[in-house]
């Protein structure tokens, strides 16, 4: 089973919307090289099952997981073309159940306090806090972890090179979800030097592993 602390030890998931599975690679092999070895596909496009799958082939070094995943039907989609970790924008029980069936981490998306007992009912104890900008940022990760002291937040959404280490400073925070690395222009446009770049800046900034 994949070991979650080999996100917190990057401090970063590049969250991607992949439009064209044949940028799937050249966008892995950029991340590798920029120092950030790991990446969340969403499920925003129908490329993400076929990314998966080219990375999976092509940089067996990457860590590919799936995000935006709402259905049962795109979880196991993403397990057959070798994500090991799901990411959720919400709570979806049967996204849930499956993935803790098939031994596959799932990141479930939450942002109260109501979820957050949904979710640990489950026996998780990472959730992905989202969308952190427009739901009180890093101010909120830090009230609901008052009564919630064994839980650790991935916040997403909103997340800028500006406020990063603000959250990371925070110790209930294992870890921040973010895209400013990754831009769709830049992937669409094959222009993997400019995220090569950006991702190097974004580590030299987080200092992750």
């Amino acid at each position: 089973m994949f070991d979650i602390k080999k996100i917190a030890a990057h401090r970063l998931v590049p969250v991607i919307k992949l439009n064209d599975a044949k940028n799937a690679s050249p966008l892995a092999r950029a991340l590798e090289a920029g120092g950030l070895p790991l990446a969340e596909i969403t499920f925003r496009t129908d490329a993400a099952e076929a990314s998966i799958r080219n990375i999976k082939r092509d940089c067996p070094g990457v860590i590919v997981g799936a995000g935006t995943v709402t259905m049962v039907e795109q979880a196991q989609k993403a397990l057959d073309a070798g994500a090991v970790f799901v990411v959720t924008p919400g709570i979806s029980d049967r996204v849930i159940e499956f993935c803790l069936k098939n031994d596959l981490p799932v990141f479930a998306g939450v942002c109260t306090p109501s979820e957050i007992v949904r979710v640990l009912e489950y026996g998780i104890h990472i959730v992905k806090f989202f969308p952190a900008g427009q739901y009180g940022g890093l101010s909120t990760v830090k009230a609901l972890s008052a009564p919630f002291p064994n839980v650790m937040f991935m916040p997403t959404g909103g997340v800028s090179e500006d406020n990063v280490m603000d959250y990371l400073a925070f110790p209930k925070v294992i870890a921040c979800g973010g895209s400013w690395m990754v831009p769709e222009k830049a992937i669409d446009a094959g222009d993997f030097g400019k995220v090569e770049d950006l991702v190097s800046r974004a580590v030299a900034l987080v200092g992750g592993a």
